[in-house]
């Protein structure tokens, strides 16, 4: 009975009921470069979403008498959009990079490229995986990404899991950054359940601040264990290394094969 709820557990990929895709010792290069795909896309499609939330809030924002000589931004303005983009990469690289190494930028990835960081095929692949992310980044739960923070700091173990709570205050900060001005950014049932108690007034359309959140918590525990499923950490082994011990490699040889 104790082996069975052991495996039935809901921190095993796909509640226990599916194991691993494969033996994490024997999982393959296309395996793990299709994994990476998948990270790659799910982060340049977060990174760019809270960023152009960000962006274009700043700019509506922005007051007329606050704008720059000739019709630019003002000073303001371009913090604002700076902070957008910046902390939008610092969160989603955090969140991502022992899944796909956090690219999200074909520049870069033509860079780590070029000098071996990265095998020329997951190169290659990559590429056009951050274009179509970035079409893409209109419109997403931001409970799901800030889900998928919580669980890739703190519910997967590594170096870096004791500091994982400035992780997730910085992800809801840039959560509310590109979400306040359109929704409100609640993220949470409970906060906006309790100003509503407080004020004795639902609104026609409170449900939202329930279906969005727990749709959003959906999504991304489904992408968890999608790659947990698929031993993500064959992906994009040596990320938790500090260079000098055991994982200090960056690819297994079938990667270097692939």
């Amino acid at each position: 009975m104790a082996s069975s709820e052991k495996k039935h557990s809901a921190s095993n990929p796909f509640f226990g009921f599916l194991g691993p895709a494969k033996d994490a010792t024997t999982s393959s290069a296309l395996q793990a470069h299709l994994v990476a795909m998948s990270g790659e896309f799910v982060g340049t499609f977060m990174f760019l979403f809270l960023a152009y939330c960000g962006h274009t809030m700043s700019v509506d924002q922005s007051p007329i008498s606050g704008t720059g000589p000739d019709g630019t931004n003002s000073a303001t303005t371009v913090v604002y959009i700076s902070l957008s983009y910046g902390l939008a990469l610092l969160v989603t690289v955090w969140t991502m990079y022992r899944i796909s190494g956090g690219l999200f930028n074909p520049a870069v990835t033509l860079g780590l490229t070029v000098t071996g960081n990265i095998p020329f095929v997951r190169g290659l692949l990559l590429f056009p995986v951050q274009i179509i992310a970035s079409m893409v980044a209109a419109g997403v739960f931001l409970t799901a990404i800030f889900i998928m923070n919580i669980l890739m700091l703190a519910a997967e173990k590594s170096k870096d899991t004791f500091i994982a709570p400035i992780g997730i205050g910085l992800t809801l900060f840039i959560c509310e950054i590109a979400g306040v001005f359109y929704t409100g950014a609640s993220l949470n049932p409970a906060r906006s359940f309790g100003p509503c108690i407080a004020g004795r007034n639902f609104q026609s359309y409170h449900w939202i601040y329930w279906i969005g959140p727990l749709l959003g918590a959906l999504v991304a525990s489904g992408y968890y264990h999608f790659v947990k499923f698929f031993n993500y950490e064959d992906a994009n082994p040596g990320q938790d290394s500090s260079g000098g011990d055991n994982g200090g490699s960056h690819y297994s040889h079938q990667e270097a094969e692939g």
